[in-house]
């Protein structure tokens, strides 16, 4: 089903009407954050990282923050971290350098899911530390650190690295439930929810990437957000007073031997070229890149555009509307400079027929729903560092095989 191109101003009535059934609430715009390239331009241009080395883990005050927040325009390819490493080039040294761990971060994230994709599910290489007594509730909303990481995770669909730490140490760790459903419980609200950095910071977290844990405690809230200790109903009787008694972490049953070597890294990269030969009449963009600079896009400046909502797998993944709002905000934008035309179908069915244009995405849905459209011209994905062949163990063993390249 076709349907109408999202005006702007109209985005979150748009999704309403034409996908709210698809939705786990009420659709609403983030109170933070806008879709679309003209927000990412803004946001990038504001760009400022003096002092974020030192504050980049600071929560409350938000005056405070380090955090750049341009995580849900990275994740949508609406900046590419190539754009984005070469913005902060002539910046502090010490900022520099955090910040771009952070963007390698990142890429050593995609690489990690390019290569093991569904394999993720499961932990890589240990056993998460999983509280044994557990609680009722993973996320109690009468501690107040809790409610203020859980409203803000609602509301705005985004949360600061150190309170995503805290909240996913908080499900396992300390409360005892499965990583698995608070990593999808994560990935149902974040606007830049994407199941490779998301999974991957879940398991380092929980232990389950590197066998050590981290232990969520009242002393890392009295340091980086103090005032909600100090107007917490549980502030004298804190339940996460002492730190967390840590399971002891174990081996993995069985580790996935492409953490260590990558048989066919050409293939997880994708095409280093453009490839195909037939004259496409559509650009299919997917939620990997939405930006002006995707590539398939970019080299064909004249087509319209083409955006397939895939019904089945929203339906599966019940994803929080405002999630869906911002892709209809990105759309709504890219519409004032280009024909957008948006389905309602799977991909396979909604371009039946048709030759398109499209930039490989690093997922692994991507090869199903490609071999299903059969583009006219895949382009290659803008990596920051191209995949090696090398350990994917831990993000320290990633970089040292880039810098052996």
């Amino acid at each position: 089903m076709r349907l109408p191109t999202p005006g702007t101003g109209e985005e979150t009535s748009w999704v309403a009407e034409h996908l709210g059934d698809l939705c786990r609430d009420e659709p609403h715009a983030s109170g933070a954050f806008r879709g679309g390239q003209t927000a990412a331009d803004d946001a990038l241009g504001a760009l400022d990282i003096s002092f974020y080395a030192r504050r980049r883990n600071e929560v409350l005050p938000r005056s405070r923050r380090g955090a750049t927040g341009l995580s849900p325009w990275i994740r949508h390819g609406l900046l590419d971290l190539p754009r984005v490493w070469d913005a902060v080039a002539d910046t502090p040294p010490s900022d520099r350098r955090k910040f771009r761990d952070e963007l390698c971060w990142q890429e050593y994230s995609r690489h990690l899911y390019a290569r093991l994709g569904t394999r993720t599910r499961s932990a890589l290489r240990a056993a998460p530390a999983r509280a044994t007594d557990g609680w009722d509730e993973p996320w109690p909303r009468d501690m107040a650190c809790v409610d203020a990481c859980v409203t803000e995770l609602h509301d705005d669909g985004w949360l600061v690295n150190q309170t995503r730490m805290w909240m996913s140490s908080q499900w396992t760790v300390r409360a005892g439930h499965d990583w698995a459903d608070g990593e999808s419980e994560f990935f149902a609200h974040l606007l830049d929810g994407s199941r490779a950095a998301n999974r991957v910071g879940w398991q380092w977290t929980i232990g389950a990437g590197t066998g050590k844990p981290y232990g969520f405690s009242r002393w890392q809230v009295r340091k980086r957000a103090p005032q909600l200790c100090r107007s917490c109903a549980l502030s004298d009787d804190c339940p996460i007073e002492r730190w967390p008694d840590i399971p002891s972490s174990r081996p993995a049953p069985e580790r996935d031997p492409r953490l260590r070597s990558d048989p066919d890294p050409e293939a997880t990269g994708g095409p280093s070229e453009p490839v195909g030969d037939d004259a496409p009449d559509a650009v299919w963009l997917t939620a990997e890149s939405l930006g002006d600079a995707d590539p398939a896009l970019a080299a064909h400046p004249g087509l319209p555009a083409v955006f397939v909502f895939d019904e089945p797998l929203l339906r599966r993944l019940s994803l929080s509307g405002k999630r869906l709002v911002f892709l209809a905000e990105t759309l709504a934008d890219l519409a004032t400079r280009r024909e957008v035309r948006v389905y309602r179908r799977t991909p396979g069915e909604a371009l039946a027929g048709a030759a398109v244009a499209v930039t490989h995405a690093p997922v692994p849905g991507f090869g199903r729903r490609r071999d299903a459209v059969e583009p006219a011209v895949i382009h290659p994905w803008p990596w920051l560092h191209r995949p090696h062949d090398g350990p994917v163990t831990s993000f320290s063993a990633w970089r040292k095989r880039l810098a052996r390249r």
